[in-house]
């Protein structure tokens, strides 16, 4: 018999849960830096050095963290539904807790592209960037995100699953960031429908959702044991 498709719209809030501050910070700030300064396109053209350190000090702390019961409840939910994970986060969480399937909207943390062609792009695992490093063709490497003012890629791919979900869960995103957000309501009518974040006014949200006002650690267990049921 055929798994039910669960789509999951995973954002910052289940990553925050692991020790990973989140972009929306107090007066738009995250750790002191002013998203103009280190996520747009201008920001590199200006100063990629201070660009390339800010993401190498991310990848950094990335190390330091690790998957939480909320990521591990989605690898579980993988034995009895198809798990398709569209993540706006840029880190490597969900691979490292074990889902299988996972979409990276914003790009990923641990990959670096070239500033010439972003569709070459390159593992890098831990490892830093420089000024210097070069792709193969001699183009200056930067990191493999989509910042503010870019294209998001994959988002086509991303509306085509949630068409088909028979389940939609939306964990850890203030659904603000589009297209991003705006994939939370393409799902089938039949589609049992989720939310899980502490800060969403349910009153905000159509009435189809259920919503768990509590951190992903605790709402995703509930919500995978209610679908396993």
């Amino acid at each position: 018999m055929e798994k039910p498709l669960c789509i999951v719209l995973s954002g910052s809030g289940i990553s925050a849960e692991s020790g990973i501050p989140t972009y929306r910070g107090a007066e738009g700030l995250w750790e002191g830096y002013p998203l103009e300064e280190i996520a747009t396109p201008t920001a590199w053209e200006r100063n990629p050095e201070k660009v390339l350190r800010f993401y190498n000090e991310r990848r950094q702390k990335l190390r330091q963290v690790n998957p939480n019961t909320g990521h591990r409840a989605l690898v579980d939910l993988e034995k009895t539904h198809q798990v398709e994970i569209i993540t706006q986060n840029i880190d490597d969480l969900h691979e490292r807790a074990g889902s299988t399937s996972i979409i990276h909207l914003h790009g990923e943390l641990r990959k670096a592209q070239s500033s010439a062609n972003p569709d070459w792009k390159t593992p890098l695992g831990d490892r830093d960037i420089h000024l210097g490093d070069l792709c193969p063709k001699g183009s200056q490497l930067r990191p493999a995100v989509v910042w503010f003012g870019e294209i998001v890629q994959g988002v086509a791919k991303a509306e085509a699953l949630v068409n088909q979900a028979d389940v939609l869960i939306v964990v850890g995103t203030s659904l603000q960031v589009y297209p991003a957000a705006g994939l939370a309501y393409v799902a089938p009518d039949h589609a049992r429908k989720f939310v899980v974040d502490p800060n969403l006014d349910p009153q905000n949200l159509p009435p189809e959702f259920l919503v768990y006002q509590e951190p992903a650690s605790t709402g995703l267990p509930k919500i995978v044991k209610t679908l396993q049921n």
